[in-house]
């Protein structure tokens, strides 16, 4: 299949992370590890030395590089608030998403009673689920689970309208599964939960590579995402609607700020993390602009949604590669939508098992061959459980958008020569 944005130059868009020139011993890497994170755009990498190098200085301070680190700061809220369709005083950053639901649910369940219950998934990855797990038995909270068709890899939207009611406090969820790919209907759990008063969380993680975020749209309270999965460095990004990050009483310390970020992001932040994010969304916009439909003097935004636009007409190439080629691999079995017609409807994230080969013997076959992908069941503990492959796990491989048609062969081949005990 020919690409479906006849502009799309693939060695370009490789020329923008520096980690792709790697060489070992001759042998080029394959990395289809984008899942659990991405390789960092040079953009990226840059803001991250001019904020360790340039102004390295704490933030507040009279003198010029403790100024510019302000305007750094500053900066990096205001595309972080861009990117999810947010007001810049709506978005925070910490150490990763697992550490913010963690922060978020001591503040959250404050006001839970016995009596009441949360909504919870099993397609979500535990860093939302766990946190309210472990709140839920603290404050004698009772748990309701939104399954999902072990067959359709789709939520069981049908059984919604039985688990939210009155005592609901919170309904979670995630907007694309880490495992199966799908991509979840989160307006309408959402207003399920928003319908009974109740706090909506979406993990946002798996979506944030690949499609424009839009919260008024989504409508929740609280999103999260991770820059690491798109292109920067290890951090966590989460949205809190002002009138939730108003009504909350902060974990802080007393003398900092009662204004956001600060009163809900304690201690002194990881700036380089936050100007390396920075970097990666003027990333996805430099992709909007050699590559996508965007008028010249758009804004941020914009540029960025012409990013991903673009970005995911390339991925959606390589997966309906993988998933015609995966048809004629003997033994294969895909966990997630495998019709290369639906390819839509889910991201470029594929579990799969090969006959009775153990994931972790072909995820080091593949190592050999310098093709990077992951074996295990990547804290997707209820999905794992739900599909019996908790012990074991599965093979998962995805794409992002510097990866290329013929990397995606490379893999088919491999995989194909694997199953036949080559």
């Amino acid at each position: 299949m020919t690409h479906i944005n006849a502009r799309w130059d693939e060695q370009e868009v490789r020329a923008a992370f520096p980690a792709l020139a790697i060489r070992d011993a001759g042998v080029p890497r394959i990395y289809l590890d984008a899942p659990g994170g991405t390789q960092v755009a040079g953009r990226a990498l840059s803001r991250m030395r001019e904020a360790m190098v340039d102004h390295c200085a704490n933030e507040g301070g009279s003198f010029r590089t403790s100024r510019l680190t302000d305007e750094g700061l500053e900066a990096a809220h205001a595309a972080a608030a861009e990117f999810v369709g947010a007001a810049p005083d709506e978005v925070l950053y910490g150490l990763n998403t697992t550490s913010l639901l963690f922060h978020f649910s001591r503040m959250l369940s404050r006001d839970w009673r016995p009596g009441d219950d949360i909504v919870l998934t099993r397609m979500d990855h535990d860093a939302n689920v766990a946190p309210w797990l472990i709140a839920a038995e603290e404050r004698g909270v009772n748990v309701r689970w939104l399954d999902f068709d072990v067959d359709t890899f789709q939520y069981r939207y049908d059984r919604l309208a039985a688990l939210v009611g009155p005592r609901t406090r919170l309904v979670a969820c995630n907007h694309a599964s880490n495992f199966l790919g799908t991509i979840n209907d989160v307006r309408r759990i959402v207003a399920a939960g928003r319908a009974v008063g109740a706090v909506t969380v979406v993990d946002a993680v798996q979506s944030a590579p690949h499609f424009l975020l839009d919260v008024a749209a989504i409508g929740c309270d609280l999103l999260a995402s991770s820059p690491y999965k798109y292109f920067g460095p290890h951090a966590g990004l989460l949205y809190v609607r002002r009138e939730l990050a108003d009504r909350l009483t902060p974990l802080k310390v007393r003398p900092s700020p009662n204004s956001m970020p600060h009163k809900h992001a304690p201690g002194t932040p990881s700036f380089e993390a936050q100007l390396g994010t920075l970097g990666a969304l003027e990333h996805l916009a430099w992709l909007g602009d050699r590559f996508g439909a965007v008028a010249p003097g758009s804004g941020l935004r914009v540029r960025i949604a012409g990013g991903l636009a673009a970005a995911t007409a390339h991925e959606t190439a390589l997966a309906v590669r993988f998933l015609e080629g995966l048809r004629g691999i003997p033994g294969a079995r895909l966990y997630g939508l495998s019709d290369p017609a639906a390819v839509t409807g889910r991201v470029p994230t594929f579990s799969l098992r090969i006959g009775r080969v153990p994931p972790t013997a072909l995820a080091e076959a593949l190592a050999a061959r310098n093709i990077f992908v992951w074996a295990g069941s990547f804290y997707a503990y209820e999905i794992a459980g739900a599909l019996g492959v908790r012990d074991d796990g599965v093979l998962r491989i995805g794409f992002a958008h510097y990866n290329t048609l013929a990397e995606v062969d490379t893999v088919l081949t491999a995989l194909r020569e694997l199953a036949r005990g080559d």
